[in-house]
């Protein structure tokens, strides 16, 4: 077995290290495989630095620094994820459609839910077409009322997007009223 190069001794104290900054990680976050994620994105980060790591004194110290950078990058990647969720959150439900107006919906809109997501259509049946109550298809789904509304706006724009790629120019005025298809 050969001896390791001036170059590859640094990285080795790394490795060796290696427990030791999982745990100091894991006392940072609350979920253990994210604490291994990190580790491993800062050994690699570590990696490509090693031809300019000379001074194995301040290896680790150093290597302390970029762990400690990185949690606060997690921190602040869930700070706007949850942000983002937050302004998803209050998103307007969308105005309930009298008798009439629902009887002059475009009909081909039921031809095209076979082409979304099978969650997608899955709830604009459940909601839209089957009038079942928000609340129940949550805790049916096993999510949250607010993450519900958030699937249903998305499920309702892949849909539209659907039948403006269709229906073209009858579909801008939500095929309501005069439908052309």
């Amino acid at each position: 077995m050969t001896s390791p190069t001036a170059e590859q001794q640094p990285m080795e104290h790394l490795y060796e290290s290696r427990q030791r900054f999982v745990e100091y990680v894991r006392r940072r976050v609350d979920d253990p495989e994210l604490a291994e994620d990190i580790v491993h994105d800062s050994l690699l980060k570590a990696l490509k630095s090693a031809p300019e790591l000379r001074d194995d004194e301040r290896l680790i110290p150093w290597f302390f620094r970029i762990l400690r950078n990185a949690v606060v990058d997690e921190y602040r990647k869930r700070d706007v994820a949850r942000r983002h969720v937050q302004q998803t959150d209050e998103l307007p439900d969308l105005p309930d459609l009298s008798d009439e107006e629902e009887r002059t919906i475009c009909a081909c809109f039921q031809a095209l839910l076979p082409s979304l997501k099978p969650e997608y259509s899955d709830l604009i049946e459940s909601l839209d077409l089957g009038g079942e109550q928000p609340e129940a298809v949550a805790n049916r789904l096993g999510i949250t009322p607010n993450n519900l509304k958030v699937r249903r706006h998305r499920a309702r724009q892949a849909l539209r997007q659907q039948l403006e790629n269709a229906c073209g120019t009858c579909a801008q005025g939500n095929c309501i009223g005069d439908c052309t298809c």
